[in-house]
């Protein structure tokens, strides 16, 4: 089966995609347009890779003009990379710049993933933009979903059925073990693996934790904010002007195959996003992987991944002092941290396994060939 798949090539999630489908035997075409780092794919021998190599914080500018033009500038190299690889399913991952190239491109059969922005933000925008995405969804031969909620939101703009496809977990990749720790054996580790965005609500995980701290003045709590992005100086300040540095570490930008490492050192992961535009959240599953126990809050499709009181707390978004009594709860009690981290990995085994995951898409995939 040949596959071409449009995505961005840095993205964690196409590069995890990418390899599991490439192991199972699918020959893939992947073409994005950013820059990227070829070590990610480890199973080249069934990917070709095309990219511009445009820096990506390009395409993160409030100012979305110069990125659809950059997109429809590639539409001419797409079609001739289609006429020349001859794929049998084009799969364009991100309804609205992505999928606007497969769309365009006039191919079928066209599988469009939804993840996140693109159904949650992009057609509040404007009727234009909603119409774009209402056509992008009439183009596509199949629609996928990383969530049930998320499906529930595509149904606004499409009668057409919703598949939900997780992105799926390695188990073999993300387990508990033993790692170098820049902490002290006693220390309790609180962190997060995210880009540093205002969305994600690393503030509220910030500010949570200076009141653990001020409250439990006895107790070694360590702050581990792992990951990149635009707020990076904004949250160095505030925990500057918190007075919580020394306990608090910013590893700053990191390689996709450093992450399991890193969600090994934490003890609690703590993901406190602001927007329903958070779909899925995959850095609290790759936790739970790692049986650690979790804390999020109750937007999108965190409380679709995390069974409260159970593998993990859901709490109210922007509300520090109520994550921090979740916390609390975890902080004072390792008993329950391994209790909840232990079904948190038996939660992601069954339902978030990234093999099971990968058999489900190949299934729809022979699903339209066989039509």
């Amino acid at each position: 089966m040949k596959v071409m798949i449009l995505a961005d090539p840095s993205s964690a999630h196409t590069i995890k995609w990418v390899n599991t489908l490439s192991k199972k035997g699918v020959d893939i075409f992947l073409f994005g347009l950013t820059e990227y780092n070829p070590k990610n794919f480890y199973a080249l021998r069934h990917v070709r890779i095309y990219s511009e190599g445009l820096d990506k914080s390009l395409f993160t500018k409030k100012d979305g003009n110069f990125s659809k033009i950059v997109y429809l500038k590639q539409l001419k190299k797409l079609k001739l990379f289609i006429k020349e690889y001859s794929p049998d399913i084009i799969h364009a991952h991100y309804a609205t710049s992505y999928g606007a190239l497969g769309v365009l491109s006039g191919f079928h059969p066209l599988v469009v993933s939804v993840w996140g922005a693109d159904v949650y933000n992009f057609p509040q925008r404007s009727f234009l933009h909603k119409a774009i995405l209402k056509y992008n969804f009439k183009k596509a031969d199949k629609i996928l979903s990383t969530s049930q909620v998320m499906a529930d939101e595509i149904k606004k703009y499409t009668d057409k059925d919703v598949d939900v496809t997780p992105f799926g977990i390695n188990l073999e990749e993300f387990a508990p073990r033993k790692v170098d720790s820049p902490f002290a054996p006693g220390d309790i580790v609180i962190g997060t693996v995210k880009s540093l965005e205002k969305k994600y609500g690393v503030e509220y995980l910030i500010r949570a934790f200076k009141i653990l701290k001020d409250k439990h003045t006895e107790l070694p709590l360590k702050l581990l904010i792992i990951g990149g992005g635009s707020q990076a100086e904004y949250l160095k300040n505030l925990v500057k002007d918190l007075e919580i540095s020394k306990d608090t570490v910013f590893t700053g930008l990191i390689n996709y195959y450093d992450v399991p490492r890193f969600q090994n050192i934490l003890d609690i992961s703590v993901s406190l996003s602001t927007e329903q535009s958070e779909s899925f959240g995959v850095s609290i599953l790759e936790a739970c992987a790692c049986e650690k126990p979790v804390v999020v809050s109750n937007v999108g499709g965190l409380p679709e991944i995390v069974e409260n009181n159970v593998t993990g707390f859901v709490v109210e978004k922007e509300n520090p002092g109520v994550a921090s009594i979740a916390i609390e709860k975890l902080i004072l009690n390792k008993e329950l941290r391994t209790a909840m981290g232990k079904k948190g990995r038996e939660r992601v085994n069954k339902f978030y396994n990234l093999n099971d995951n990968t058999d489900a898409m190949l299934k729809i995939y022979n699903g339209l060939l066989n039509k």
